[in-house]
């Protein structure tokens, strides 16, 4: 924002002229990309970065200066390595160690977005991709620092112009990283992104961040949320955004470890999610359970139980929503066949993949013998048990019913 309409150090004040050029090159990509049909939608950026150099260049925002400097550099040349060296200090070891696990917690996030935009059907991360992301984003860090080069680590604006774009090819990826590499050896061309104007450098990312500030939140609202998510994200957010409006308070932290990690929004707030997910682990349990009368206990007392669990699990509602309904539908069915004079034992367990839903009770075993009926080919004088199965199968991935010794064992799984 402060590139977007011209504010520095040394002008504190709105510059009416870097914000007109901002806007104008931030409306021509939302244009391109609202409007635009066709393989145009891929160069909305391109094209509004071009648009944003040509305006700056005839209102001086790209001041001569600037464009001589890129007239110096040599068309081509080998990169200069002498700049390269090792160096090192025993006080950034804590530093480096908070910068890289949040770094790798950036990485994970960003893995987790391309498979989002790149799956229609996303519901969770594909972990062993996100495994060997994360493996390839360290090793590049470790060969540029063997290099004596800088760290290195995934751009989350990069995806961001790849969801506005719809450029999310693989190919294109190579293609990129191609042309990096060749503007080592071409100055001239390089040095056009070095004096990038202040307008495009304030557009181009405001263009990014919105595609990536909505497929965050999708991805976070994808779960389920209770108190203790929902304190998790706002405090984290909150303190996180805090680092730019008290910047003046925490540089005059002195603790040297600390200071660090009070100079980034993306430090501060990674650390602070991280460090309150374990907190509020605590009092959590994976497996729940509880007794249920049958034809007493109504659908809002079962539905406030499962969601509450849920909520604290951080399940998908989708499957929440799918196991209330079958496991009234099962209560209702129980009740309707007289099977069970008792309360029923009922035990809920989830982990990332399976969420299981186990009902025990005492008493006449379930007609699972019925004949099975697709919800497609339901008919007139089909039997109750019939129709209660057909429907807690519509809305369970897997339906288990077994008996021993007296006691009855239903497990709907559902798989998350």
């Amino acid at each position: 924002m402060r590139n977007f309409v011209g504010v520095s150090e040394v002008h504190p004040a709105i510059d009416t002229g870097v914000l007109s050029v901002s806007m104008i090159t931030l409306g021509t990509m939302a244009a391109i990309t609202v409007w635009s049909k066709g393989k145009l939608r891929l160069f909305s950026v391109i094209i509004g970065m071009a648009v944003g150099y040509a305006l700056s260049i005839l209102t001086g925002h790209l001041p001569a200066a600037h464009l001589q400097q890129i007239m110096e550099k040599p068309l081509i040349a080998l990169p200069d390595v002498t700049l390269l060296n090792w160096s090192f200090d025993a006080a950034l070891i804590l530093p480096f160690a908070i910068a890289s696990l949040c770094t790798s917690v950036k990485t994970i996030g960003n893995l987790t977005t391309c498979q989002k935009i790149n799956d229609a059907d996303w519901t969770r991360p594909e972990m062993g991709a996100i495994r060997r992301g994360v493996l390839t984003d360290g090793l590049g860090v470790v060969i540029s620092g063997l290099a004596g080069g800088m760290g290195q680590s995934t751009a989350s604006s990069n995806i961001g112009l790849s969801l506005g774009t719809g450029a999310t090819s693989r190919k294109i990826a190579f293609a990129a990283g191609g042309i990096l590499i060749a503007l080592a050896f071409f100055p001239r061309f390089a040095e056009i992104f070095v004096v990038m104007p202040q307008p495009v450098m304030g557009a181009t990312p405001l263009f990014a961040v919105c595609f990536i500030i909505f497929t965050g939140f999708q991805i976070m609202m994808s779960r389920m949320m209770d108190a203790r998510k929902i304190f998790i994200l706002g405090i984290s957010m909150i303190f996180g955004l805090s680092v730019s409006s008290l910047i003046q308070v925490y540089s005059r932290i002195e603790t040297s470890w600390l200071r660090p990690i009070f100079s980034s929004s993306l430090y501060l707030a990674t650390l602070l999610a991280i460090a309150l997910t374990l907190l509020f682990q605590i009092g959590i349990t994976k497996r729940r359970q509880r007794q249920i009368e049958p034809g007493k206990t109504d659908y809002d007392e079962i539905r406030t139980w499962i969601e509450s669990l849920g909520a604290s699990w951080g399940a998908r509602p989708e499957v929440i929503r799918r196991a209330v309904s079958a496991l009234n539908e099962l209560m209702e069915l129980i009740a309707a066949e007289a099977l069970s004079e008792r309360p029923v034992r009922v035990e809920a367990s989830f982990d990332e993949f399976n969420l299981d839903v186990t009902v025990r009770y005492d008493g006449a075993p379930l007609p699972s013998t019925e004949t099975y009926l697709a919800p497609h080919s339901i008919e007139d004088g089909v039997s109750i048990a019939q129709l209660y199965l057909c429907l807690i199968r519509k809305d369970t991935d897997r339906v288990s019913i077994s008996e021993k010794e007296g006691e009855n064992r239903i497990v709907l799984h559902f798989d998350h």
